[in-house]
């Protein structure tokens, strides 16, 4: 039985469960098989931040990823995956965690979108001055 390297991350109101099983690459995301991540997420600059904790460890391509993603749009989701994906890292082998540090890539973004607040069209967006 292939052994699961498990990893959750989170970014906005994205939360990404990520399993990685040692393989050749292929990547499934909510139970669709996908060529790679660009085909679930649309987006090269979305996929490359994804995947960078693989890229920055040299061990992209030697895992097939299982990934459950959920909320938000799929900006907030690659950064969960990202997030997913450097946690599972550490699971297989704890002597990434300084490369993955210095980079980041263990760190919890948490900036979410600030409450509309009543008598303003946005948060801070007051309503449009008449002066007649």
């Amino acid at each position: 039985m292939a052994e699961y390297y498990m990893g959750t991350g989170r970014r906005k109101t994205s939360v990404a469960r990520v399993y990685l099983k040692e393989g050749n690459g292929k990547v499934v995301v909510n139970n669709k098989e996908y060529e790679d991540l660009n085909g679930y997420l649309k987006n090269s600059v979305w996929t490359l931040h994804a995947m960078e904790p693989l890229k920055v460890t040299g061990l992209e391509g030697s895992f097939d990823i299982m990934i459950r993603v959920n909320g938000g749009g799929k900006s907030g989701q690659a950064g969960a995956i990202r997030l997913g994906i450097a946690r599972a890292l550490l699971q297989y082998n704890a002597d990434l965690r300084p490369t993955l540090k210095e980079k980041g890539m263990l760190t919890r973004d948490p900036r979410m979108v600030e409450r509309k607040k009543y008598g303003l069209r946005k948060a801070r967006r007051a309503p449009q001055f008449s002066k007649r």
